[in-house]
């Protein structure tokens, strides 16, 4: 069995990539008050800041902060998951591990994390998420995609409402595994 390492740092920053079991749904989007409601209620018991999110259709981005002297994403993670199926109707394709565990299909069992390491690598991040839906060729422009952050951003002053520009195509492979 693989051995999985977080880290774990009180009151860090991370940044977080949660994925669909099946990657081919668009749940997230089509169930986006549902995800909402998920993130505000874990909110009310084990509080964080939400610096950025992106939901796209089989997968999210985010970054939060976690208050002084609490470094438990991990329950955070299970909590949302937990909220968010429970407010989805029965019927995904269930494992007999999943069954056998009282599991429901909805999402991937494990998280990328990372742990945010100084100021640059927090604006990278914060970019990464806000650029997402123009990579996966979603929209062509950051500001027409409804599920993110980067709107709060604008009316905050962070970005200019133009940030990305019009981008027609994207070369590279962004940091996402293959």
């Amino acid at each position: 069995m693989t051995g999985y390492r977080r880290n774990f740092i009180a009151g860090g920053s991370f940044f977080f990539t949660v994925n669909l079991a099946d990657r081919r749904l668009r749940l997230l989007t089509e169930n986006a008050d549902a995800l909402r409601t998920a993130f505000r209620e874990t909110r009310q018991h084990y509080p964080f800041v939400i610096d950025a999110v992106v939901v796209l259709p089989d997968h999210l981005h985010t970054v939060w902060t976690l208050p002084e002297g609490d470094a438990d994403f991990a329950t955070r993670w299970r909590l949302i998951k937990t909220s968010f199926s429970r407010k989805l109707a029965f019927g995904e394709p269930i494992s007999s591990s999943r069954a056998g565990k009282g599991e429901r299909g909805i999402w991937q069992r494990r998280y990328w994390e990372h742990t945010i390491r100084d100021e640059t690598d927090f604006a990278r991040h914060i970019d990464y998420v806000h650029i997402n839906p123009v990579k996966h060729r979603l929209v062509k422009r950051v500001r027409d995609w409804p599920y993110s952050s980067f709107h709060r951003m604008v009316r905050d002053g962070v970005y200019p409402e133009d940030w990305a520009g019009d981008v027609s195509s994207l070369d590279g492979d962004y940091g996402e595994r293959r």
